[in-house]
C-alpha cells in the first residue's frame, strides 16, 4: 500500500522538530523531504563554504534560488575560472549576498572590483590576508572605483582587513571612506604605526605612510563614532598611550574589544579605557602579559555591563580582584586558563556573596595548577544550572570528588574538559567512593627492608618506598557495578545533554567506567587520547551509546584494533573528524573499514601507526569525497601530510 502524499508545509513542520544534523540526513531521503528542508524557516543566516572548483559554478546558480545567503570562497587566484565564479557570484547572487568572505586566495584588483559593486546588501566583507590586493598600493585609486564601491556597500555594517601585511594609510582611507556606517572593524595583526609624540601629546604620521599610522585610525573612529561598537586590534604594537587616545576618542562608545596579545599594555592604560569605555560587553585582553590584578580591578569597578571576560595567559594576574569581579550580574563568560596564580578561592568568595552576583555561563580554568578539589566543590554548587560549559583541562590536583561535585550540582552542561586530570579514576566517574584500602597489618616474619625517605637516593640494593601518586585505585569489581546501577548517585550520567567531553591522559580510567558512563545521546566531540588501559570495548560502547559523534579521538590508544574499528565505525553515520596517532593495533584494513562506512569523513590522522601505508591512505582518499587532510606522519616509516 502506498504511502499517502503529504504537502510539503506538512513535512516541513515535521521536520522542525528535528536537530540540524537529523534533518541534513532526512534532506537526502527523496526529493520531497529535501524541498522540505529548503524551507526558510531552516536557512536563516546560511552560510556555505566551498573552494574554487568548476562544479563551484553550478551550486552558485543553484544558490540564485535562496532569498538570502553567505559565502566563503577559498583558494581564488589570477586564473580564468576564479574570474568566471566571481562574476557568476555578482550575476546570481549580487542583491542577495549577506556575507563574502574570500580565505587563503590571492586576487588582484580587478578580480574583486567587478564583484564589489554588485553586491548592494552586503553587510559583511572578510578580506584578511588578501595582501595580493593591497601590494601595490593602488587598490581604490581611481575616483569612479570609489565610487562604484561606495554605492554598493553604503550599508556595510563589518570590514576584517586582519593579517595584511601591506595595508597602507592610503588604501586605508580609499577602503573606509567607501563604508560609512561600520559597526565592526578588524585589523588584528596589521602593521599599524602607533607612534606618540611625547612632548606635542598627539600622534605623529602623515596619510602618505606606507603603514596605517594612528592618526588615521583616530580619525575613522571620529567620523563613525556614532555608528562603530566592536574593534580588534589584536596581535598589534599599539602602546599604552595610543590605547588611551583611543578610548577617549569623543563619541566612541566601544561594545566589543579585543586586544589579545598587546604585549606593551599597562594597567593604567587599562584602567583609563575601562574609565571612558564603561559600555563595553566584551573585553579580549589574551596574552597581555604585563597586566595585573590592577586591571581586574578596573573592570570590575567601571564595566558594569561586562558580559564575557578573557585574561587568559594573562600571567601576573592572581586571586586578588576576583570577588570584585564576581559581582558584575551581567558577567556570563570568564576566561582565566593559564593564570597560574588563581586558585579559586575568591570566585568562591565572590560567587558567595548577596545578589546581584555574576551568572556564569562557560568558565575556563586550564592550566590553572592550584585550582583543588576544595574550590571546585564550592564553585560548582555556587555555579548550579547556569554553567554549560567547563574547561579544567590540566588541573592535575583535581581528584574524584570534583566529579562527583560537578556530576551533582552542575546538570546543565554542555562541554566539559578534563584533560591531564590524572587523578580521576574510574570510581570519579561511576559516582561512587573508592573503598576504604586494606589497612591489615604486616606479616611480622615478613621482612620489607629498610624504609628511607623520598630524598634519600636508590643505590641498588635500597629500594625507596612507593609515592602516593604512584599507587593505582583499586579495580572495580562486578559487585561494585551492581552496586552503582541500583544507586541514585552523582555518575557523569547525570549530564545528559553533554555534547563535547574531553577525558584525554586521565590515565586512570578503563573500560569499566567508559562503557558505563559514556551514553550521551547529544554528544558530539568525544576525546579518548591516551588512556592506555581502555580497549575495543570502550570503542564498541561509545559507537554504540552515543550515535551523533562527529569527532572522536583516540591518539596514543595501544589496545584499540581493527576488531573494535570494524564494529564501531558502521554505527557512526556522522563521523567527521577522526584521530588515532600512535594506534599500534589499526592497519590498513581500519582505512578499508573507513572508505566502506564513513563517507563523511573531513579529517583524519593515522600518524605512526605502523601498519598503515601511504599507498593505502592516498586510495582512501580517492574513495571519500569530503576528506580535506590526512596526516599521516611517519605511517609505515614515511613522513607524509595530505592537504586535499
Amino acid at each position: 500500500m502506498e504511502s499517502p502524499h503529504l504537502p510539503t508545509e506538512i513535512i516541513s513542520y515535521i521536520l522542525s522538530y528535528l536537530h540540524v544534523t537529523d534533518r541534513k540526513e532526512a534532506s537526502l531521503v527523496c526529493k520531497s523531504w529535501y524541498e522540505a528542508s529548503q524551507d526558510h524557516r531552516f536557512q536563516k543566516n546560511a552560510t556555505f563554504k566551498f573552494p574554487v572548483s568548476t562544479s563551484s559554478l553550478d551550486f552558485i546558480r543553484a544558490l540564485a534560488r535562496r532569498p538570502r545567503c553567505g559565502l566563503i570562497i577559498s583558494h581564488l587566484d589570477g586564473s580564468s575560472l576564479s574570474r568566471q565564479i566571481l562574476l557568476e557570484v555578482g550575476l546570481h547572487l549580487g542583491p542577495r549576498l549577506d556575507s563574502l568572505a574570500l580565505p587563503g586566495s590571492s586576487i588582484i584588483e580587478s578580480s574583486l572590483l567587478g564583484l564589489l559593486p554588485h553586491l548592494t546588501s552586503l553587510r559583511k566583507l572578510d578580506l584578511h590576508g588578501l595582501d595580493s590586493l593591497f601590494m601595490s598600493g593602488a587598490f581604490l585609486s581611481r575616483q569612479e572605483h570609489r565610487q562604484q564601491v561606495q554605492n554598493a556597500l553604503g550599508n556595510l555594517e563589518e570590514l576584517d582587513l586582519s593579517d595584511l601585511r601591506y595595508l597602507s594609510d592610503l588604501s586605508f582611507n580609499r577602503l573606509t571612506s567607501c563604508t560609512p556606517r561600520l559597526r565592526s572593524l578588524a585589523l588584528a595583526g596589521c602593521h599599524i604605526a602607533f607612534e606618540f609624540d611625547p612632548y606635542r601629546g598627539s600622534p605623529v604620521g602623515s596619510g602618505s605612510s606606507a603603514l596605517v599610522s594612528l592618526r588615521n585610525l583616530l580619525s575613522l573612529l571620529q567620523k563613525q563614532a556614532s555608528t562603530l561598537r566592536s574593534l580588534d586590534l589584536s596581535r598589534t604594537s599599539i602602546t599604552p598611550e595610543s590605547l588611551r587616545s583611543i578610548a577617549q576618542v569623543p563619541g566612541l562608545r566601544l561594545e566589543d574589544l579585543s586586544l589579545r596579545g598587546c604585549k606593551e599594555l599597562t594597567d593604567y592604560s587599562m584602567e583609563i579605557l575601562c574609565k571612558h569605555q564603561n559600555g563595553l560587553k566584551t573585553l579580549d585582553v589574551r596574552a597581555c602579559t604585563e597586566l595585573t590584578s590592577r586591571t581586574v580591578l578596573a573592570v570590575a569597578t567601571d564595566l558594569k555591563e561586562l558580559q564575557s571576560l578573557s585574561l587568559s595567559q594573562d600571567w601576573k594576574i592572581t586571586d586578588k580582584g576576583l570577588t570584585e569581579l564576581m559581582a558584575l550580574p551581567c558577567l556570563r563568560t570568564l576566561d582565566l586558563s593559564e593564570c597560574l596564580h588563581v586558585s579559586g578561592a575568591d570566585l568562591v568568595k565572590g560567587l558567595s556573596s548577596p545578589q546581584p552576583r555574576a551568572q556564569l555561563q562557560a568558565l575556563s580554568l586550564r592550566n590553572c595548577s592550584y585550582i583543588r578539589d576544595t574550590a571546585m566543590f564550592s564553585l560548582a554548587q555556587l555555579l548550579g544550572s547556569n554553567l554549560r560549559k567547563l574547561d579544567l583541562t590540566s588541573c592535575v590536583y583535581l581528584t574524584d570528588i570534583s566529579v562527583h561535585a560537578i556530576a551533582t550540582y552542575l546538570p546543565a552542561l554542555v562541554v566539559l574538559r578534563l584533560g591531564w586530570c590524572k587523578e580521576i579514576s574510574d570510581w570519579g566517574l561511576l559516582g561512587m567512593v573508592e573503598p576504604t584500602k586494606n589497612c591489615e597489618p604486616r606479616d611480622k616474619e615478613e621482612d620489607k627492608g629498610p624504609s628511607f625517605t623520598r630524598t634519600f637516593g636508590n643505590m641498588g640494593f635500597f629500594q625507596p618506598p612507593s609515592l602516593p601518586f604512584q599507587e593505582k585505585p583499586r579495580l572495580v569489581t562486578d559487585e561494585d557495578l551492581g552496586a552503582f546501577r541500583d544507586q541514585e548517585g552523582a555518575s557523569l550520567l547525570a549530564l545528559r545533554g553533554l555534547q563535547e567531553l574531553d577525558l584525554s591522559a586521565c590515565s586512570k580510567l578503563t573500560d569499566t567506567s567508559i562503557t558505563q558512563v559514556l551514553r550521551f545521546a547529544d554528544l558530539q566531540h568525544l576525546s579518548l587520547s591516551m588512556l592506555p588501559e581502555i580497549s575495543d570495548d570502550s570503542l564498541v560502547s561509545v559507537a554504540l551509546h552515543c550515535r551523533n559523534l562527529t569527532s572522536l579521538a583516540l591518539n596514543l590508544c595501544p589496545q584499540i584494533s581493527d576488531q573494535g574499528m570494524a564494529r564501531a565505525l558502521p554505527l557512526l553515520h556522522r563521523l567527521q573528524h577522526l584521530f588515532m596517532a600512535c594506534c599500534d593495533g589499526v592497519t590498513n584494513e581500519t582505512l578499508s573499514i573507513i572508505a566502506l562506512h564513513c563517507d563523511r569523513l573531513r579529517t583524519l590522522d593515522v600518524s605512526m601507526c605502523k601498519d598503515i601505508t601511504v599507498h593505502q591512505v592516498e586510495l582512501l582518499q580517492s574513495r571519500l569525497p569530503f576528506l580535506e587532510k590526512v596526516q599521516c606522519r611517519f605511517a609505515n616509516g614515511a613522513d607524509f601530510t595530505m592537504v586535499l
